[in-house]
């Protein structure tokens, strides 16, 4: 009996030494850390095989540097509100994430920008869609949430208000990358001529978001895209749409989505995290796990997400098989592009 009691100790404690699946990767807390933050750069195909060792050098230090701005201002006793943005204009100004500079193009070949944030602890939220002129659409999301009685603002209005508030603009051919291009030229020769339908060439959704948790307990969570390659008729996805994209609230979590918008929309994604911690009572991993892996998963979606709860755990599931991803807390910082984290 002792013998089997011991074999069954050794199984059990085996399984529970083994490493979180590669796309399930959580960052648990004893206690409650000062500050915590957490990003991501876009969730899909994003495999050793289909990238150079210069390029993922070149998005591991990306995120990186991502990091460093906003844990600077959360280790300072910043805002979250502030470190959502800074973090997030540094991606944005950076080409190789859909979002900003790195934007793809519309079937017209155009770029169409869009943002949001959102206070968890007011629960007011900002966002914009379909900018073309706005150097950082996530400063426009924020000027929406602090100036204006709306929350969501698109096209001309927004552009106009967004100029009203003195934030930077720049004529069109700003956000023009040659690998952008070469992925509209891609999406259009692969596109069904006979019925015009729009075909994902290149399977990654490039998104970028970020989650803070201040010192002070406020949670603020924002996210920005440039949409999907080849898109038309006016199309948004589940990024300026406050609880599919982007949601926050200092009860529960703050959650930034990537992936196929439309997917997140209908499953209200952002605001279906904090339901199921308020209603329900599950944790934050089990909230993540159960939408990424369950709901989305069998409803044909994918992409992923990043959260941080009100005391500082973070998650970041996904069902593709990689996603940009990075996160910090005092004394710990792990960034991600494949289907584990780099030591």
């Amino acid at each position: 009996m002792n013998r089997i009691l011991i074999i069954l100790m050794a199984l059990s404690a085996a399984f529970c030494s083994k490493n979180p699946t590669s796309d399930s990767e959580t960052a648990a807390v004893t206690e409650k850390p000062a500050y915590a933050i957490v990003i991501h750069g876009g969730a899909g195909t994003i495999l050793p095989e289909n990238i150079t060792g210069e390029q993922e050098a070149a998005y591991r230090e990306a995120l990186n540097t991502a990091l460093t701005i906003g844990e600077d201002i959360l280790n300072a006793g910043g805002s979250s509100r502030d470190a959502v943005e800074q973090t997030i204009i540094y991606l944005e100004d950076s080409p190789l994430f859909n979002a900003g500079k790195g934007a793809v193009f519309t079937s017209d070949g155009q770029n169409e920008l869009d943002a949001s944030i959102m206070d968890g602890a007011t629960r007011n939220a900002g966002a914009v869609g379909g900018l073309h002129h706005v150097r950082n659409p996530i400063r426009a999301a924020r000027a929406v949430l602090e100036h204006s009685r709306h929350v969501l603002l698109t096209g001309a209005g927004a552009e106009t208000f967004a100029i009203e508030q003195g934030l930077d603009t720049v004529a069109a051919d700003y956000f023009y990358t040659e690998s952008r291009w070469e992925a509209l030229e891609r999406a259009r020769a692969k596109e069904d001529q006979k019925s015009g339908a729009l075909l994902h060439v290149d399977y990654k959704y490039g998104t970028v978001g970020c989650v803070a948790l201040d010192k002070d307990g406020n949670i603020t969570a924002g996210t920005s895209t440039g949409g999907m390659t080849n898109k038309r008729y006016g199309r948004f996805g589940d990024v300026p749409v406050i609880g599919a994209g982007t949601y926050a609230d200092n009860a529960t979590c703050g959650v930034s989505c990537t992936g196929h918008g439309e997917y997140f929309i209908r499953y209200a994604v952002g605001h279906d995290m904090t339901a199921l911690m308020a209603y329900k009572g599950m944790s934050l991993e089990a909230a993540g796990q159960h939408i990424i892996h369950e709901k989305l998963k069998e409803a044909g979606g994918a992409g992923g997400l990043i959260a941080i709860d009100k005391n500082g755990n973070i998650t970041m599931p996904f069902n593709t098989p990689g996603m940009y991803r990075g996160y910090a807390r005092p004394g710990e910082r792990e960034v991600g592009l494949f289907g584990e984290m780099a030591e």
